[in-house]
């Protein structure tokens, strides 16, 4: 597999915003944490000029090119973790990922994570977005609790999806800080 190549025009809106927030913003499938490490890795060009400095303010009219490297080949296994079910039919399930979990493995957390428990609790879990993300539609940061909605079926995965894109699922947090 090769790398993907993207060219950006930053326009009006954009100026003097830093480098990875407007990657961020005008190429949303990864967080800005992902970009920042792109950034310094120095796959972000302006011209044949690397871009290595995350924090970088923009002027209009730049042309950045961002080249997005093959995704890591990641094994996912089946792990008996404790999963917490609050519901389930046959094509989606609710579950509660607790605080100190990654939802989903990456190059670092292999094992341990929310979609290593689903393919171990679920006989059928949708992996229309690939089997190291196995079920998921929506995630949490990994120090936060609290459900998820996981899909069991290709038809669930993509309606939820849908639903999510479209921000027409309501969402509702309760935050509980403590010193």
């Amino acid at each position: 597999m090769s790398s993907e190549v993207l060219t950006f025009k930053v326009d009006s809106q954009y100026k003097n915003k830093r480098l990875d927030q407007f990657l961020a913003s005008v190429y949303p499938e990864f967080s800005r944490s992902y970009y920042q490490k792109l950034i310094k890795q120095g796959n972000v060009l302006e011209g044949e000029k690397e871009l290595k400095k995350p924090s970088l303010k923009l002027k209009e009219g730049q042309e950045i090119t961002l080249i997005i490297p093959p995704p890591e080949e990641i094994e996912v296994k089946p792990e008996n973790i404790p999963l917490d079910i609050y519901y389930e039919d046959e094509d989606l399930a609710v579950v509660y990922k607790p605080p100190h979990m990654v939802v989903h493995p990456s190059v670092g957390h292999t094992s341990g994570t929310l979609v290593n428990a689903l393919l171990y609790h679920f006989k059928n879990v949708s992996t229309y977005g690939g089997r190291e993300r196995a079920g998921i539609v929506h995630r949490l940061d990994k120090e936060t609790a609290g459900l998820l909605i996981i899909a069991k079926s290709e038809f669930a995965h993509k309606e939820l999806q849908r639903q999510f894109q479209e921000r027409t699922v309501d969402k509702r947090y309760k935050a509980i800080v403590s010193e």
